[in-house]
């Protein structure tokens, strides 16, 4: 298999362009002036606004008064989204998340909470989100500004953010590790613990072979309740390689999976098709591969694909992980290809 070439994340942010209003509801929308050195973010928190909820929603409106899709200008005047719809509080929406009546989801934590409902475009689909590692093993390590990093921390936060991304299109999402105190973090820098559990509330074992039989007979339990259902299990994982050596994204599947095959193939053609659109004077040369060696490819019975992310010890890769907007960027188009894939079933 060959290495793939890097891609930068950093101008992802330029895909999220898919919100749209109509002419009469932007007429009474706020507005606010962007002052030396503000960015989307910061505008959005000066008036009140959540920059994670709104972000989409602000470069929509604004993308012709923006330069490279991304900055703003000193002086001009921005218009700010409106409060978007919140998915309905129903315990069957995503039973996973322990989900509060009026307070949403706590496992996103305080800020992210709340979910807008964009589509139902994944309605009664069931996925099963498992990030690498966690708990007594946190996975490939690196360092930053002289902290040490750690792969669960930063697999853990792009799960997260996909699972928000995949309910708020009406998924029955599962998270299968999770922690009760991360929430999604918008740090570069993410504090490493050790107490995450797996679903709903068990401890992890400390050996290896342990940890991923846990993971697999939660999965494969899940998998039996809801089945006759569409199910798929997406598992994220960030690489350990020598500091030199910069990767893309790797997507596997199993050998003899013909949905395998067909989720990671659409998600890596969603990754192509951005990178082409967005990034088109840079090559991409991404593919996607069979690792059947892989425990949770194996032995898990929904059809899965196993995410790679990049090189956790490589100074370029690590700005695909240490941004959270990069992050963000991530798991949108790793959902964006989750859709592909059920809508083409």
């Amino acid at each position: 298999m060959s290495i793939l070439k890097p891609f930068f994340v950093g101008s992802m942010l330029t895909l999220l362009l898919s919100f749209s209003f109509a002419a009469t509801a932007q007429d009474t929308l706020d507005v606010a002036v962007a002052e030396k050195g503000e960015g989307v973010y910061a505008l959005l928190r000066k008036k009140g606004v959540n920059p994670y909820e709104a972000y989409e929603a602000f470069v929509s409106l604004n993308i012709g008064n923006m330069r490279d899709s991304i900055h703003l200008y000193e002086g001009r005047t921005y218009k700010i989204p409106a409060e978007l719809k919140e998915v309905a509080s129903d315990e069957d929406v995503v039973e996973n998340t322990v989900l509060n009546k009026g307070k949403g989801y706590a496992i996103f934590g305080k800020k992210y909470s709340k979910i807008p409902a964009k589509s139902t475009k994944l309605k009664n689909a069931v996925y099963y989100l498992v990030s690498g590692h966690g708990g007594p093993d946190p996975g490939a390590m690196g360092t930053y500004a002289g902290k040490s990093i750690s792969e669960d921390e930063y697999a853990y936060d792009i799960t997260l953010r996909l699972a928000r991304e995949l309910i708020s299109h009406g998924a029955l999402v599962y998270i299968i590790i999770r922690d009760k105190n991360d929430g999604i973090r918008d740090d570069r820098y993410l504090k490493i613990d050790h107490d995450e559990v797996a679903y709903p509330d068990e401890v992890i074992p400390l050996n290896q072979v342990a940890r991923l039989k846990q993971r697999v007979d939660i999965v494969n339990k899940l998998y039996k309740k809801h089945r006759g259902k569409y199910q798929r299990l997406i598992v994220t994982h960030i690489d350990s390689r020598s500091k030199g050596q910069n990767i893309d994204v790797f997507f596997y599947h199993h050998e003899k999976s013909k949905n395998g095959k067909k989720i990671a193939e659409n998600i890596h053609t969603t990754f192509q098709k951005k990178y082409k659109k967005y990034q088109p004077n840079r090559a991409y040369s991404g593919t996607f591969s069979d690792r059947t060696e892989l425990y949770l490819v194996r032995k898990t019975h929904p059809a899965m694909t196993y995410i790679e992310i990049g090189n956790i010890k490589n100074k370029k890769d690590q700005k695909r992980i240490l941004e959270p907007e990069n992050r963000q960027a991530l798991a949108k188009w790793i959902s964006e290809g989750a859709i592909l894939d059920f809508t083409k079933k």
